[in-house]
């Protein structure tokens, strides 16, 4: 039995939606955090005000890796590289820069999931050649 290799916008596509799985559960799992969530009702978090600037550069945040799953499938090929490459080292950044304020083992353990992935995504997009359709 021979293997077909899977395409590669499949393989992205794919790894940004397990990658958002990740993102969505450990902002469910904060809200669970008694710790958190009461900072979160008083509006500041760490010394960082929730305000509506924050929440709008949150959302754009989150709205990158969101809209990468139809880039990935629906882009040209150039583009679709490149925003692969650029959003998925901006979320790895991301996460890494906040993966201590504050720490808690289970944005580690999911850190320890999302920065691979999103590492494995600037890779296979880096070393992405242009496939038949």
């Amino acid at each position: 039995m021979t293997h077909t290799p899977t395409p590669r916008r499949t393989v992205l596509f794919t790894l940004w939606i397990f990658v958002m799985f990740l993102y969505t559960y450990g902002d469910i799992l904060t809200l669970m955090d008694p710790a958190m969530l009461s900072q979160i009702l008083t509006g500041t978090v760490d010394g960082i005000t929730m305000n509506e600037n924050f929440l709008l550069a949150a959302s754009v945040l989150m709205v990158m890796p969101i809209a990468l799953v139809l880039i990935t499938q629906l882009a040209p090929y150039g583009f679709a590289r490149w925003a692969n490459i650029g959003v998925g080292l901006l979320k790895t950044l991301v996460v890494i820069a906040t993966l201590f304020t504050p720490f808690t083992s289970y944005y580690l353990f999911m850190s320890c999931i999302e920065v691979p992935t999103t590492l494995a995504i600037v890779w296979l997009a880096w070393t992405w050649r242009v496939e038949p359709d």
